[in-house]
This record gives C-alpha cells, sequence and structure tokens, in this order.
C-alpha cells in the first residue's frame, strides 16, 4: 500500500512553490522559446504555421481540448526547474525536459478544466494571495523583486500563477468529486493502531519520492529519464523541485514527501531500497508495480521511540578567529593552545571567565535541538557530559571553536498517531488511487493537438 498525500488546501500549493526557489543562482538563465519537444510526443524538430508567419505571434506547441500550450508557456515553465539548478542544466537535458514539462503542462490544463466544468472556479485572489505568500517568503515584502527575479531567469509571475491555479484547482475537485464516497471502518484503524504497537521499536522512515508510470514498451525510456533526473538531483538539483514537476503521484505537489512510512506499507523494492540508505541519500531508479520510482531518504526513526536526536539541548560556543595571512602552522600552534584551555574548562559558569583570558567570543543558544547540529557534531555531542567542552572543529578561514553542554532535555516517549490521523491518511491513500484513475480518464478522452 502506497502512502501519497494529495494536497487539501492553498498550503500546500504555497509549500510546493516555494520549494522552487530554494536554490537561486546570481547568473541569468533565459530558456528560448523556439526550441520543440523531441521524444515521444510526435512534434517535428522543424516545423511551418501556413499562413502569416508572425514572429511575434505565440504558437500553439499543443491544443488540449481546445486550449493553447505555446512554446513559451513550456519554456518559462522549464525556467523555473532550471532556476532550481542553480542555472546549471545542460542543453542536451533542457530538450528531454521539455517533453516533461510539456506533459506536465498538459495534465494540468486538463485539471482546471475538468474542475470549471464541475463549475470549480479559482478567484484571481486566491491565486494572488498564495503567489505573494511565495514572494513574501524569498523576497520579504518586495513583490517587484520577484517578478524581476523571475523574469531574470527566463519565466514569469504569470507562468508561477499559472501552476497555483492549477495545483488549487484540482484539490478543490478531488475534496468534492472523491472524497465524499471514501469509506474507512473504524476496524480498519483499530488493525492499524494493533499493528503499530506491535511494531514498536522497529524502524520507520520519512521518504521523499518521484514515480513515473511505466509500460512494458515504455520502461526503458522512462528508467533512462529517471537515471538522468538522479544524476541532476545528484550534482545539486533540488529534489523538490523535479518531484514537484515530474512525479506522477499526488505527492508530487509536496515535493514528493511520503511523510512517514513503514517498510510494510511499501512496495517490496522500495521497502528493500530503504532500509538500505543512509539519511540524505538518493537512489533510483527503483522498478515498482506500474513503473520506476526515484527514492529520496530525508529521515528515520524508531516506531513509537524517542528519538534521542530530538533532545534540546543549551549550549555555548566559545570560538577564535584568525587574522588575514595566518598560515596553516600558526592557526594550527594557536588552535592547540585554544583547545587546552578550553578542555579545563570546569562547567558552563566558568566559560565567560576562560573566554575573556584567550580573547574568545561567546555565544550562549538554549534551543537547540541536536539533530539540527551538523552530523559529525551529533555523535559528540550526545555522549557530552554537562559542562564538558566538545573537541575544538573548524578551518583557518572560518576560525575554531567549541560547544559546551550546559543542559539536556531528553524527548519523551514517541506517542503513537492518533486515530483520527490514521483514518486520514488511509483516505488519503483511497483518494490519492482514484485521484490516479481521474486524471488517466481525462487524458483518455481529450483531444490533443500537436504542432
Amino acid at each position: 500500500m502506497r502512502t501519497r498525500s494529495y494536497s487539501r488546501n492553498a498550503k500546500f500549493a504555497l509549500a510546493a512553490t516555494a520549494a522552487i526557489f530554494a536554490a537561486t543562482s546570481s547568473s541569468s538563465q533565459t530558456v528560448s522559446d523556439d526550441s520543440v519537444p523531441q521524444a515521444g510526443l510526435n512534434i517535428p524538430e522543424k516545423l511551418t504555421i501556413f499562413g502569416n508567419n508572425d514572429p511575434n505571434v505565440r504558437r500553439a506547441t499543443a491544443l488540449v481540448n481546445g486550449d493553447i500550450i505555446t512554446g513559451t508557456d513550456v519554456g518559462h515553465r522549464l525556467a523555473l526547474i532550471v532556476a532550481a539548478n542553480g542555472g546549471t542544466v545542460s542543453e542536451e537535458e533542457k530538450q528531454r525536459l521539455r517533453v516533461q514539462v510539456l506533459r506536465n503542462l498538459i495534465d494540468e490544463t486538463l485539471q482546471i478544466q475538468e474542475a470549471e466544468a464541475n463549475e470549480i472556479n479559482i478567484s484571481q485572489a486566491e491565486i494572488d494571495q498564495t503567489f505573494n505568500q511565495v514572494a513574501q517568503q524569498n523576497f520579504g515584502q518586495d513583490i517587484s523583486a520577484f517578478d524581476e527575479y523571475l523574469r531574470s531567469k527566463g519565466s514569469s509571475s504569470e507562468t508561477l500563477k499559472r501552476q497555483i491555479k492549477g495545483e488549487l484547482a484540482w484539490s478543490r475537485l478531488l475534496r468534492r468529486n472523491i472524497q465524499p464516497f471514501i469509506n474507512v471502518g473504524e476496524e480498519e484503524v483499530n488493525a492499524i493502531i494493533e499493528r503499530l504497537n506491535a511494531s514498536k521499536g522497529t524502524t520507520e522512515y520519512r521518504i521523499g519520492e518521484i514515480y513515473m508510470a511505466a509500460t512494458p514498451e515504455t520502461a526503458s525510456q522512462i528508467a533512462a529519464n529517471m537515471r538522468q533526473i538522479l544524476d541532476q538531483i545528484r550534482q545539486g538539483g533540488s529534489f523538490i523541485a523535479y518531484a514537484r514537476q515530474f512525479s506522477e503521484a499526488s505527492t508530487a505537489v509536496t515535493g514528493g514527501d511520503l511523510g512517514w512510512v513503514r517498510p510494510g506499507q511499501l512496495p517490496q523494492s522500495l521497502a528493500e531500497a530503504a532500509s538500505q540508505m543512509q539519511v540524505g541519500q538518493v537512489v533510483g531508479p527503483v522498478e515498482v508495480p506500474g513503473g520506476f520510482s526515484i527514492l529520496y531518504l530525508i529521515d528515520q526513526r524508531q516506531i513509537l521511540t524517542a528519538d534521542p536526536r530530538n533532545a534540546v539541548l543549551s549550549l555555548k560556543q566559545l570560538s577564535i578567529s584568525f587574522p588575514e595571512g595566518t598560515t596553516e602552522k600558526q592557526a594550527t600552534a594557536r588552535a592547540a593552545q585554544f583547545a587546552t584551555a578550553t578542555q579545563n574548562i570546569k562547567g558552563c559558569g566558568a566559560a565567560n571567565e576562560v573566554a575573556a583570558t584567550i580573547g574568545a567570543a561567546v555565544v550562549d543558544n538554549d534551543q537547540v535541538r541536536l539533530k539540527d547540529l551538523p552530523g559529525p557534531l551529533q555523535s559528540t555531542i550526545a555522549d557530552l557530559p554537562i559542562g564538558q567542552a566538545s573537541q575544538p572543529f573548524g578551518s583557518v578561514e572560518d576560525g575554531v571553536r567549541v560547544l559546551i553542554l550546559c543542559g539536556r532535555d531528553d524527548p519523551q516517549t514517541a506517542a503513537a498517531p492518533s486515530f483520527d490521523q490514521i483514518m486520514s491518511q488511509l483516505e488519503n491513500e483511497r483518494v490519492n488511487k482514484r485521484a490516479r484513475t481521474y486524471l488517466r480518464d481525462l487524458r483518455r478522452d481529450a483531444i490533443i493537438e500537436y504542432n
């Protein structure tokens, strides 16, 4: 059983679209409008529009039940992906991505059309509100700066607003046409609670997934496409942005995040892959029923067991910096003196006095979660007695520092999800399954013309 939650309200659209701008680049990347998709969509590389061939006229790349998708639409949406990857996508990769972007725009158009056919209309005020929230998260109150950023990347505000409209429309359509007809019995929920209690102490995973459907005829091509996506992510591309644009699971709207799942909730191939992954690792493509997946292990924990990494620490940081021109040898000698002085500290009460004698800066922080520290420091601080200092860490450029543990609040035993939370998850799973069928039927019945 696959756990894929769908967007219930505008906050999911906000989270997904905001994630696109998590990675930015100072260089401007403009996407050409005259390139056209190639593989699989039967679009000729060179085409002629019969009649007045005016270069200032927006030409249709596809007609979806009469609604136009232009090369400009494809180019602007592609530019959002390029921006999320720091502008480092190769020209060859762009051509491949254009095909997928066009497919996404066709699906988005079908979703908006179906919502309107059901008298679901997303107001411009709703779209603008979500757009402004995204802008505020990334550019403060300066909406014009956000507009300029999008233009500098070869995209536009209207492109992002259309994406927001599609997400909101599809979400509202699912809530009206599918969710009311989903039933989950109390006995199903109670059975899951019993299994959770029986599984206490076993591992569960928080997983991100990019899923793409495949048939026997298309399997090799889909797998090749996913390997290229995986390469881009490993080179620094945004997993969330790729999931948002290309995953065919309904979790695409939340950047591919499946939430916390147990191995038994996943197809066997995904469960086996997750059990062998390290936190932060991305693997794939993994073959699953109906297609392939790329997996990202966001985190892992023990079921109904307190995670020691959730301990809240009270820390005091002592740091020294090196003057410009300091050699490695000089820095090593100074760091050794710093280490000797700090290792002799007896409790946090003496830290400020010691810092003053060695010319160190002091910073206090009483609300640091252990899991928020860099990986190499977590194991060191986890085993550190209260009142003692860590080993020095840093560099010539950034200076050297130590952390003194002044206090620790250990996490309480993790509570099981509530009855309502489990019921909601089951409902979401069933809505997602029907939503995929719904969209498949829309594709099948649509009249789509390619130019």
